[in-house]
């Protein structure tokens, strides 16, 4: 569901319009340019040395080998009509394809058609005997003589967005917006099943539907915009049958091995109707009010598991349905030249209304409602020598729902409410440095705790729902000492404390720490040097149960990230270019741990993991003519990792069911690759 409105965007339009007409101090060459827009084509061939695994996830390139390097931004302008054409296509030569062409009539009528892809290579490389993958019925390896053979295999997903968009200018002040998105995700992804910790592949045949539909009218004080907005989520399939090879069928309740089936998302679709406005009282005063309704609905009807008889009496269809409602009433004024006030209601409400049934023995669907109710009040107060002062106070109340049938597995709370206060001051503390510091003091408390009937499981504290109390410091200094050089820094620093309540177990408290600092010195206009450097410290002390009460795990969870960025972009001369980047990333993750007998024989805390990354990104352009230049990109990727997360205590790989499975799972540690990639650009009206 969603409570916001995506606005027809036609991005390189819509830049030119805003610079061309938004200051009234444009300079008369970027007015001409914008005016007499330049359409390019770039056509080109990239080499990577080597795999990347780990780095190409996302980018289409995880091979090494040669790819395609091909853009394309063609613009046109008819001058008579005020009516433009847009063609815009990225990595045309990838599987990450982006192509989108716009035509637009200034004030009239817009359309637009978009299609992108998106791909995810998983990192990890599966040694297997798994037959089937991609398709609803997989035969596990089995072991000994009955063993299939083993092979490598690699899994991932790709999905492919199409969209329409329409723009309309229906009367004066009043606009039509109309967008449809259809999106194919189709793959395969890591799975598996049972306690007997068995390899299989999800297979991802999926289709998203998105419309939305948005009038909007603009008047000089009052503005308001409605619509409807639709998904619908359709899965081609709906359960995945898994038999181990040698083993035979056997009857409801014998050999769970042989054969199991697994679920997988059924379709379901959601509609919302939504209503946005606002109106200027005075010239210092402004209203708005945001409504929404919606409803999610899942009604397909159960697939039943291979060789289970379904509980008697279960329903055969779940009538999932969820209803959300929001309400959001907001108010901003100056009632002096130097106050500025702003204050805000909310109203959300979701209501699960779907039936509650039993499915499984023991085991009933558990529906979750909640309402929460919060509010903001705000004021900003101009003091004399640029400083002004903002104090800010903000506090919700939930209400929640609690299961009245089945096992309560986790405590519940009826009601949490919470506060947060807020004190900022900001200077300029000349005409070189700027400055603000803010703290935000927050304490959420509840109701108690419905018991699970369980003494274990009552002694734990959920985290989201626990009582807690949060401090958080942000300091910021923006300093310019030269017309050279630019520094930014930023310091956020937050401490969580978790009350027990009589609850022992969960998170006991936790901190985070983050540090920025960004530099920029420009030598002359030709050559410019920028640097960062972040550090990010997370901290979290969780105390977890075990089978018993004096069975107990305290862990000292630790995450630490370091990134250092260095970047120079030049001229050398009025045909040159050039321009370096270097990235370097390091990450670990702590895992400290006390463990108390009787559990610790044989056990030992878990190692650190360590990431590691460094990049090198170099590129020249030189202009062979007013119309065409050519590009050389060289980027040098290097990679580290001593992760365990698939591995076992003594470093040898994890093995899915070792007298049923096999399967193994790697992922390269070590990964070094470089990539040389050349273009032709050509510019042309």
């Amino acid at each position: 569901m969603k409570n916001h409105i995506h606005v027809f965007r036609l991005s390189t339009l819509s830049a030119a319009m805003l610079m061309a007409f938004g200051s009234a101090y444009a300079q008369e060459a970027e007015i001409k340019r914008l005016i007499t827009p330049e359409s390019t084509i770039s056509l080109g061939l990239g080499q990577w040395s080597d795999d990347r695994p780990q780095l190409g996830i996302y980018d289409g390139m995880r091979d090494g080998k040669t790819y395609g390097l091909v853009d394309i931004d063609l613009v046109k302008r008819d001058d008579a009509t005020g009516t433009w054409f847009i063609l815009n296509g990225q990595n045309l030569g990838l599987d990450t394809r982006e192509l989108k062409a716009e035509w637009l009539r200034q004030g009239d009528i817009g359309v637009s058609m978009e299609y992108s892809r998106l791909t995810r290579d998983n990192p990890l490389t599966f040694s297997t005997g798994l037959q089937g993958i991609g398709t609803t019925t997989q035969l596990i390896s089995g072991a000994g003589g009955d063993a299939l053979p083993m092979r490598e295999v690699r899994l991932g997903t790709t999905r492919d967005l199409t969209q329409l968009g329409l723009f309309k200018n229906v009367l004066p002040n009043l606009d039509l917006k109309v967008s449809f998105k259809n999106e194919k995700k189709e793959g395969t992804r890591h799975w598996g099943l049972g306690s007997a910790a068995l390899f299989m592949v999800e297979p991802i045949d999926s289709t998203t539907r998105q419309l939305e539909a948005t009038l909007a009218y603009a008047g000089e004080r009052f503005q308001i915009s409605g619509g409807y907005y639709g998904s619908w989520y359709n899965n081609e399939h709906s359960l995945v049958l898994g038999r181990v090879n040698g083993v035979a069928d056997s009857a409801p309740g014998g050999n769970p091995a042989s054969p199991t089936s697994l679920s997988l998302p059924l379709d379901n679709q959601a509609h919302q109707f939504f209503l946005n406005s606002g109106y200027a009282f005075t010239p210092t005063t402004r209203g708005t009010l945001k409504l929404s309704y919606g409803k999610a609905t899942q009604d397909e009807q159960l697939p039943v598991a291979f060789n289970v008889v379904p509980l008697a009496g279960s329903p055969s269809n779940l009538n999932g349905r969820v209803d959300t409602t929001l309400v959001e009433a907001g108010l901003t004024s100056r009632p002096l030249p130097k106050l500025s006030l702003l204050a805000n209601l909310r109203y959300h409400d979701v209501k699960d209304k779907t039936p509650v049934a039993q499915y499984v023995s023991g085991g009933y669907n558990t529906p979750h409602s909640f309402t929460k109710k919060s509010g903001r009040l705000e004021a900003n107060y101009r003091l004399p020598e640029g400083m002004s002062l903002i104090g800010g106070v903000e506090t919700s109340s939930q209400d929640r729902s609690v299961p009245t049938l089945g096992t309560l597995y986790v405590p519940f709370r009826i009601s949490i409410d919470e506060t947060t206060y807020r004190l900022q001051f900001r200077r300029s503390l000349s005409e070189t440095i700027n400055g603000s510091l803010a703290y935000l003091n927050s304490d959420r408390r509840g109701s108690g705790y419905t018991s699970t009937g369980n003494a274990t499981r009552d002694a734990i504290n959920p985290m989201h729902i626990a009582d807690r109390k949060r401090d958080k410091w942000r300091l910021m200094l923006d300093w310019s000492p030269t017309e050279k050089l630019s520094v930014q820094f930023a310091l956020d620093q937050a401490q969580d404390n978790y009350g027990s309540s009589g609850r022992p177990f969960g998170l006991i408290d936790g901190s985070a720490d983050i540090y920025t600092i960004d530099a920029a010195y420009t030598f002359n206009d030709n050559w410019q040097l920028t640097g960062w450097y972040s550090r990010d410290d997370a901290r979290a002390r969780e105390l977890s149960v075990f089978t018993a009460l004096t069975e107990t795990k305290d862990t000292q969870l630790r995450e630490v990230g370091d990134t250092f960025g260095l970047g120079l972009r030049g001229q050398p001369n009025s045909k040159l270019k050039f321009g370096a980047n270097l990235e370097w990333v390091k990450s670990v993750s702590h895992f400290s741990q006390d463990l108390t007998d009787p559990i610790t024989a044989g056990l030992t805390p878990l190692n650190d993991i360590q990431n590691k990354l460094t990049r090198l990104k170099l590129f020249a352009e030189y202009e062979m003519s007013k119309s065409s230049s050519v590009r050389m990109d060289v980027i040098h990727e290097r990679w580290r990792t001593d992760d365990w997360t698939w591995s076992f205590a003594d470093g040898t790989p994890f093995v899915y069911g070792t007298t049923t499975d096999g399967t193994t799972v790697t992922a390269s540690p070590r990964q070094n690759t470089t990539f040389i990639g050349a273009r032709y650009i050509y510019n042309f009206q």
